[in-house]
């Protein structure tokens, strides 16, 4: 039975990791080897990931990869991306590739405005509390200064803060509802610090507002945070090209193709069990630069699954069709990232991931991101409604059951050759590797 432990934060890293392993490793006399396996020999840089986050004991490595190819709005990009999953890297240049020769990637930034909410409850008279807000507004503004004076520098700061009544869902439960502008910073820390001061300025002056009865006057804070649902920081990204020239393969029919290719979207926009593993197959995508850049996937993907669900019926994020005998497909998605602030100045290949796109504005990053997502679902919808799924995801699948039954280089070889010609499954790979070695 496992053991408690106080004061775990304050031991070394060494005692950390020798506690673990007494306690839940026992029985794994590699456990410690392996943990230490993937301390960095940088001593420097070690601490630097140390210091990332709370009782470090290690690192866990993804791949990082770079799919290149990519042209976007007339200019070259290799798009970096830090992913587990096989296949995901490939389809995305196999695609970048495919739309290079049609005119590439066409991306507009629609707008960048984020959500801050001040939840508070008030059991009082809503036409008294409005009176109140419209005369406190310029004063939560002006509170703020010393907070927004660098952004505002810049060009961002606060663009509005609104009184909501949210009483039809909790009784007495009100918001004040601010937008923000935060330019190449994700400004989460901003927004937060700006909703804080907020909450402390609409507290206060509520005490010495003569139009509140002495109950009204005590207005309660329930909390201060920003929103991660950014319906109105949205980028757009498009391909498009004659029909005619929509397949590399002469054996298959570009019209048959482009039917098949908006019906499988246009399911995808109807049907949410379909639309999850649709957009799940988007996200492959933009994950992996949000994470190679350092921002935060798991912001994203709450923001972007929000925003799929916004007509009430969770839907497909891309969307095709066919005019004047033009074959369009394109995304608008919600992407709230920054490059400035957080990792993107700290960790070193996060760094290098933005100096490979020309070290973007949050802008520019969006529109980058977008592609690759538009990119990822073109490659799988493709698939889909051609060859099907499985025989390339399963090709990109075989190194990894490869190393599962730790094969040899040789065996690596002859069997990446075998499987050229013949069908990847999990059993059929067992098999081949057995009977491979049989015969050795």
């Amino acid at each position: 039975m496992s053991k408690t432990i106080s004061g775990f934060s304050k031991l070394s890293k060494s005692s950390k990791i020798d506690w673990i392993v007494e306690t839940y490793f026992s029985k794994n006399a590699e456990a410690k080897h392996i943990i230490k396996q993937y301390w960095n020999t940088n001593i420097k840089l070690q601490q630097l990931h140390d210091e990332f986050i709370e009782n470090t004991i290690t690192n866990y490595y993804l791949p990082f990869g770079v799919a290149p190819n990519f042209l976007i709005n007339g200019e070259m990009y290799a798009i970096p991306m830090a992913i587990e999953e096989s296949s995901v890297v490939a389809a995305a240049s196999k695609a970048a590739k495919f739309w290079l020769d049609r005119g590439g990637f066409k991306t507009e930034v629609l707008s960048t405005t984020k959500i801050g909410q001040v939840h508070f409850m008030f059991h009082g008279n809503y036409n008294t509390l409005n009176t109140y807000f419209k005369i406190v507004k310029p004063k939560l503004i002006q509170a703020t200064k010393h907070i927004t004076k660098n952004m505002e520098k810049r060009g961002g700061g606060i663009l509005d803060i609104e009184l909501r009544d949210k009483t039809e869902s909790i009784e007495g439960y009100f918001q004040l509802h601010a937008t923000f502008e935060t330019l190449d910073a994700m400004g989460a820390n901003f927004i937060n610090s700006c909703l804080e001061q907020f909450a402390k300025t609409f507290r206060e002056e509520a005490l010495n507002y003569d139009g509140f009865s002495e109950n009204e006057k005590t207005i309660d804070i329930v909390m201060s945070i920003l929103s991660n649902y950014v319906p109105d920081c949205l980028v757009r990204a498009e391909v498009s090209c004659p029909v005619k020239d929509l397949t590399e393969n002469p054996s298959i029919n570009p019209e048959e193709f482009a039917k098949k290719f908006i019906q499988a979207v246009r399911i995808a926009e109807i049907e949410p069990y379909r639309a999850v593993t649709h957009n799940k197959g988007i996200m492959n995508g933009i994950d992996a630069v949000v994470l190679a850049t350092g921002n935060d996937f798991r912001a994203v993907e709450a923001g972007v699954h929000a925003y799929a669900s916004r007509n009430g019926s969770y839907s497909s994020l891309t969307h095709a069709k066919i005019e004047n005998d033009r074959f369009y497909f394109w995304i608008e998605i919600p992407l709230a990232l920054g490059t400035v602030g957080g990792l993107t100045s700290l960790h070193p290949l996060v760094k290098l991931a933005l100096e490979l796109l020309h070290n973007p504005t949050a802008k520019e990053l969006m529109q980058v991101v977008a592609v690759a997502g538009l990119a990822q679902n073109f490659a799988a919808l493709r698939s889909l409604t051609t060859t099907g799924i499985q025989e390339g995801h399963m090709k990109m699948h075989l190194m990894n059951i490869l190393n599962q039954f730790d094969a040899t280089d040789d065996e690596k070889k002859t069997l990446i050759d075998y499987f050229k010609t013949h069908t990847a499954t999990h059993s059929s790979v067992v098999d081949a590797i057995k009977k491979l070695r049989v015969n050795k």
